[in-house]
């Protein structure tokens, strides 16, 4: 069920709507006593009545009233009112990059504090902080290479995949940057964003591969015009290399003959890629390196790119905001007008217009207090007292569609479907687009519950009446998840004959008044295929899983397994 219409968004400023009135009827009624008194020191008032515009002395009472109304709707406008559903849309530009960290055990060596793993995944952050339109796909290597998330500009992907990186994730040890820079600039190549490509290779430098295999793939790299930015961590000294065993105790990597292994920062290789590739080398030692990675890469060509920011409530304080002024306008140019004299005694004509405005004055706020009770009453669930209080406002002469539309809904509420239906009909008539889409939406649901509950050909035109509700619906906004649900259900019902379904969903379909948004319920496809995916994500893990444990990990190139 579409709950009651909500518009304010800041209700802590929703006073205002109220004080701002009486402010001004407080200053107008001061500004006027003030007047009379100043226009009694020229002699009786009855003689000055003769000598002076008729606007001068006449009854405040229409003025105030029309301020008080412009004070009410610019409340509203400072409130915030939202309603509908806006789409916004950021656009950036940047780079297409690669980057490509060392994730072997020599990685964990303390020489960069904490790590050297550690130190890459701070200046990787650093780096994204200072190009956020770049796209940027992530890749881990030690004696392999494995794409941990495509090229894309999902942040949340990266950081995730970012964090739990460490040299678990790679199955075979040892440092291979020939196969990493082949792989990365295969990944890059399926790009076809039009902006230039980069691939940033951070790591220690400790491979123990033939150099000629990777100057070979450095060259292939630039001439698939993939720029080359080589960065290097730890120290020429080195450290030690600590690993936790399964107690959590810290001991020393040691090699095949039982000694400790002490890993260095070996920055030939990386420099042999970037000089063959035409790229650049950052060495160990070089401060902020992310910042020498965004200059590296500012030569290059960057695309244009939106991405959509998610969905928000649109603002409405402008529907407001403009009345306010406009009766602000008009009351400046009838407050500059010399008024027309009546012929008849101003104490009398003073009176009359106090009592047409009392009366007002009076309506309206036994109007808003049945409103406010009314949504009270269906925030407490108690639908029968909403129902009764919305009729009120209903009989005391309000047919907008909006209060159709409330008490419509509050019959719904309440189970009494047919009446709803009838009446949540007419308030679609002549609604504006958003309670038009609401109205439609709960008279679908009253001729669904009826259909369920029914039985032979009244179940049948029921569910007929509720799918034509729900086509109309689905013809203003086609991509509401909950029409789409209840028209599928609808239909299934249809197919089966109908009936026998009862209305035992009711009370859990009626959201409060107050609310804006339901949360969506995936269609009977979406959730078929969410079981389908979850089955099969769970029957890969049970695959790989076994596999890891059949196979044995490849030996290392040449032989050194850090």
């Amino acid at each position: 069920m579409m709950p009651v219409v909500e518009w304010i968004e800041l209700v802590w400023l929703l006073p205002l709507v109220v004080v701002l009135p009486i402010v001004f009827a407080v200053l107008l009624r001061r500004a006027q006593s003030s007047r009379v008194k100043r226009l009694a020191r020229f002699g009786a008032i009855d003689v000055v009545r003769r000598l002076i515009p008729a606007s001068a002395l006449s009854g405040s009472g229409w003025r105030a009233a029309r301020l008080g109304l412009a004070a009410a709707l610019a409340g509203f406008a400072i409130a915030g009112p939202r309603w509908g559903q806006e789409r916004s849309v950021v656009r950036s530009s940047g780079v297409d990059m690669v980057l490509a960290v060392d994730a072997s055990l020599s990685m964990l060596a303390t020489d960069e504090r904490p790590t050297r793993l550690e130190r890459v995944k701070q200046e990787i952050r650093r780096l994204r902080a200072l190009s956020p339109g770049d796209r940027v796909g992530l890749l881990a290597f030690a004696g392999r290479s494995y794409v941990l998330t495509p090229i894309t500009v999902d942040g949340g992907a990266l950081d995730l995949f970012l964090d739990n990186l460490d040299p678990s994730v790679v199955g075979q040890a040892g440092t291979s940057l020939a196969s990493t820079i082949t792989q990365g600039t295969n990944l890059l190549a399926l790009t076809k964003s039009g902006a230039d490509r980069a691939l940033v290779v951070m790591s220690d430098g400790e491979g123990f591969e033939p150099q000629d295999e990777l100057i070979a793939a450095a060259k292939k790299a630039a001439d698939q015009n993939v720029s080359i930015v080589t960065v290097g961590f730890g120290t020429a000294e080195g450290s030690t290399i600590p690993l936790k065993d399964a107690n959590g105790a810290v001991t020393q990597k040691r090699d095949e003959n039982g000694q400790v292994v002490v890993t260095h920062y070996r920055p030939e290789l990386l420099q042999a890629a970037a000089t063959a590739a035409g790229g650049t080398f950052i060495p160990a030692e070089a401060t902020d390196k992310a910042a020498r990675i965004k200059s590296a890469l500012a030569k290059l060509r960057t695309g244009t790119r939106t991405t959509q920011a998610g969905e928000s409530l649109t603002p409405r304080f402008q529907w407001f905001l403009l009345p306010a002024i406009l009766l602000l306008w008009l009351d400046t140019i009838l407050a500059g007008r010399a008024g027309r004299r009546v012929k008849r005694p101003a104490a009398a004509e003073t009176a009359i217009a106090a009592v047409l405005v009392g009366s007002v004055f009076l309506s309206s706020c036994a109007t808003s207090r049945q409103g406010i009770e009314a949504t009270a009453a269906y925030e407490a669930k108690d639908y029968k007292a909403a129902v009764r209080l919305f009729g009120e406002v209903v009989s005391a002469g309000d047919k907008s569609p909006g209060a159709l539309y409330n008490y419509g809904t509050a019959l719904l509420a309440a189970d009494s479907t047919d009446a709803a239906a009838e009446i949540l009909d007419h308030a679609a008539e002549h609604a504006d687009a958003e309670i038009q889409y609401r109205a439609r939406f709960n008279n679908g649901l009253a001729h669904l519950i009826r259909g369920r509950a029914a039985q032979g050909d009244s179940a049948s035109s029921e569910l007929k009446a509720a799918l034509a509700a729900y086509k109309r619906v689905l013809l203003q906004r086609p991509t509401d998840l909950d029409a789409k649900w209840n028209y599928e259900l609808a239909l299934q019902q249809q197919k089966k004959g109908g009936g026998g379904g009862g209305g035992g969903g009711q009370s859990s379909a009626s959201p409060s008044p107050a609310e804006q948004e339901q949360k969506p319920q995936p269609t009977l496809a979406q959730r078929q295929a969410e079981q389908l995916l979850g089955s099969a994500e769970r029957e890969e893990r049970e695959v790989q899983g076994k596999k890891q444990k059949q196979n044995k990990p490849e030996p290392p190139p040449g032989g050194k397994d850090w």
